[in-house]
């Protein structure tokens, strides 16, 4: 049985659903927490404020256990977990994950969480930043997390069960989480409970957490679906699209190109009526993912990465009131001899934008560098800063780089407090002020198993890159390393961060 067909049939459970509904008071700001505490609600009233926050001490990471029959050591499964990492530098814990809690089922595949509020809801002293929205990618599960009453150890709240998604809304395969300034969360979708592709939306109500249905219009949900971002000022939401679950989940066949079986289009929204306004064709297999606005709330300017291609387009609304995309960003392939197809794609699948929107990170999975971007003119972004942590090319592994527009030679393996690091960057996060990039190495269980088998093997890292946020720059700190290669279930997989008092990828002005 495929797994799109076993999170149709919702069968991979250990145990059965949980609601645990504790008190909640508001997050302290000693970890955190955000905002001035002066009860006008979650967040900061600006991004620039936010950018004078106080410096992260924990992050919430998803650890990821789903299809590699890890269960420490014993070669059975084992249930996927949220981490909580102490990364505070005057802890004794520091560097050192310090709270697991471990979900009811297997083979979810925890993907990229949200809150239930945020600096959407900035203004409003009913609402609190206290629970985390973990969807599940592989199941279609999603689980709520008590962030709010003990933030160094996470209870779980309550559990969604796929069923209710598929019969609700007909949806599946979850991606995204946002918290929505109307006092709900709304998560995307890349697929329907059969594989097929489809980019709609599951919209929760933020405090009971009851699944109201689907924020698109009925038979609007756009060809396909995997992240989004709004701008309430343009009244405006954009989509991305992976491809076709069906065919992505057992890995990545090159086969599929040009079948239509991967995304090609940023999708538009009219914020106010939910409709699908345009699709803007970024070309075939063009796999836009992650997406991001400026976060200034007067911006109509964006940027999106488009993986297969190596490419960031910048998107921009227009003098008529309609939105278009400009490529600005092209990361050459590499020919190689030894990889699955002779010209290698930088892969670039994660990016974010500093609060200041200044500069913008990507992560480039296959080839293994992070780059920093002087994006102070959208239109014309510059390379400012570049480090390699891992990929696909290093010296002694089975690629060969034949040829190369950027580099004169493969660069070594990369290393850190003796440690090996296998696999290339992938997800990113910021700290509020700038200075301080995380990056964890997961992607996809069935994408890692056939890219990195040693990073399945192994277990992936957390790293920490100094950032220059005067002239640019980026330096990897060799102090700073979470080892997930050495948990107690077995070796993990770390994929998105998520800080108590949120962060540039989770909050949005409204």
């Amino acid at each position: 049985m495929s797994i799109y067909q076993q999170a149709a049939k919702g069968l991979q459970t250990v145990t059965g659903s949980q609601t645990m509904k504790g008190s909640s008071p508001q997050m302290s700001s000693k970890d955190g927490a955000g905002g001035c505490g002066c009860g006008t609600g979650p967040g900061y009233a600006t991004p620039l404020d936010a950018m004078n926050g106080p410096r992260e001490r924990l992050i919430y990471v998803p650890c990821i256990l789903t299809g590699t029959g890890t269960g420490a050591g014993t070669g059975t499964q084992a249930p996927d977990y949220l981490a909580t990492v102490d990364v505070d530098p005057e802890s004794p814990t520091y560097c050192k994950v310090i709270h697991r809690l471990t979900m009811p089922y297997i083979d979810d595949e925890l993907h990229h969480s949200g809150w239930n509020a945020c600096s959407s809801c900035f203004g409003d002293a009913t609402k609190k930043r206290n629970r985390l929205v973990l969807p599940c990618l592989g199941s279609s599960r999603i689980y709520v997390v008590d962030t709010g009453t003990d933030q160094r150890a996470p209870r779980l709240f309550t559990v969604i069960e796929p069923r209710e998604i598929f019969q609700k809304c007909d949806l599946a395969f979850l991606h995204t989480s946002h918290c929505l300034g109307s006092g709900e969360v709304m998560i995307s979708s890349i697929g329907d409970p059969r594989g097929n592709a489809k980019g709609g939306f599951v919209l929760l109500d933020a405090e009971t957490f009851e699944v109201k249905g689907n924020w698109e219009r009925p038979t609007q949900a756009a060809p396909q679906g995997y992240d989004f971002w709004y701008q309430p000022r343009h009244n405006v939401m954009v989509s991305t699209e992976w491809g076709v679950p069906k065919f992505f989940v057992t890995g990545f066949n090159p086969a599929d190109l040009g079948k239509g079986r991967y995304g090609r289009r940023l999708n538009v929204w009219d914020w106010t009526t939910h409709c699908l306004l345009q699709s803007i064709d970024l070309g075939e297999d063009s796999a836009p993912f992650e997406i991001r606005f400026l976060h200034n709330p007067d911006a109509a300017h964006g940027m999106v990465v488009c993986t297969f291609q190596g490419t960031v387009y910048h998107f921009y609304k227009t003098q008529d009131g309609s939105w278009t995309a400009d490529k600005v960003i092209a990361v050459p392939n590499k020919k190689v001899s030894g990889w699955l197809l002779p010209e290698m794609p930088a892969f670039n699948t994660d990016m974010l934008i500093s609060l200041d929107d200044r500069f913008m990170y990507m992560s480039n999975f296959i080839h293994g560098d992070v780059r920093q971007y002087d994006i102070t003119d959208p239109f014309c972004p510059r390379l400012v800063g570049r480090v390699w942590v891992g990929g696909s090319i290093p010296k002694g592994g089975v690629v060969t780089v034949l040829e190369d527009p950027e580099l004169n030679g493969q660069p070594d393996p990369f290393m850190i407090q003796g440690r090996r690091v296998y696999g290339g960057p992938q997800m990113l996060q910021l700290s509020l002020d700038g200075k301080r990039l995380y990056v964890t190495n997961n992607l996809y269980t069935p994408w890692d198993k056939q890219f990195y088998p040693e990073l399945v093997r192994e277990g992936s890292v957390m790293l920490q890159i100094d950032v220059d946020t005067e002239c640019g720059g980026l330096c990897v700190n060799e102090d700073f390393l979470v080892d997930f290669g050495k948990e107690p279930f077995g070796p993990a997989r770390a994929h998105e961060m998520r800080y108590p008092g949120g962060d540039c990828t989770s909050d949005i002005w409204a």
